[in-house]
């Protein structure tokens, strides 16, 4: 693994930088060096493996969203969840993840030019994956190597020191991995994830977005920009 400490802002590397030395990280790095060593295409690349906690300092996040692991295929993973770069086409998720903040938001005929979320990112929504590499071509391929004790601590600390957070927490996967945060401090909504497979079951008609954009304003927080992605 690419030792990216020094990438990371000054303020989440004060909170967890200590996480680098933990025995759980020296075998991740170990074990994604076997891989690459075996010949095996991991992503994203190395030096995107914490892009999410490089484009949203801990100070600027007002919203967390919170994916499972990378996309599995050719070009797609950038290091934010549910992101694409922006000459990738946007995954079936991603496309309903659109559609419900058009119709929510009342956005009549606006269309997303692209799926990258970078904009987002720049607005304070940290677009957190739960695992933050995979194998091409093999879904989940690594989780349970350690990853998830790491982002638990990037959640455990936003959960801590920050209030008037909203957590977007798509799916059971989400869900459980949410469980510690106060809800007395933060926002969190739940709904089914936004794939084919479920959205259909409660996520379309969730209004996720425009509740978060509330919340926010409740609180003199300034609201997320969701059409702009850039």
């Amino acid at each position: 693994m690419v030792d990216s400490r020094v990438a990371l802002s000054a303020s989440w590397l004060a909170r967890l930088d200590g996480e680098f030395s933990e025995p759980y990280m020296q075998e991740l790095r170990a074990f994604l060096v076997a891989e690459r060593k075996r010949g095996k295409t991991i992503y994203p690349r190395g030096d995107e493996y914490f892009a999410a906690l490089d484009a949203t300092s801990f100070e600027r996040v007002r919203v967390v969203i919170l994916g499972q692991d990378p996309y599995h295929g050719p070009g797609q993973a950038h290091g934010l969840c549910f992101s694409v770069r922006e000459d990738v086409r946007p995954p079936p998720s991603l496309l309903n993840i659109f559609r419900e903040i058009i119709d929510d938001l009342d956005l009549g005929g606006f269309k997303f030019p692209h799926g990258a979320l970078q904009g987002w990112a720049d607005q304070g929504v940290l677009l957190l994956n739960s695992v933050l590499t995979v194998e091409k071509g093999r879904a989940a391929s690594h989780q349970g190597k350690g990853w998830e004790r790491f982002t638990d601590q990037v959640v455990n600390v936003l959960n801590a020191e920050r209030s008037s957070i909203v957590f977007m927490l798509w799916g059971a996967y989400a869900q459980k991995k949410g469980a510690m945060i106060d809800r007395s401090r933060h926002l969190v909504l739940t709904s089914p994830h936004p794939s084919p497979l479920s959205a259909s079951r409660g996520f379309f008609g969730c209004k996720h977005f425009s509740m978060c954009n509330a919340y926010l304003q409740d609180r003199g927080v300034d609201p997320i920009d969701w059409a702009r992605t850039v």
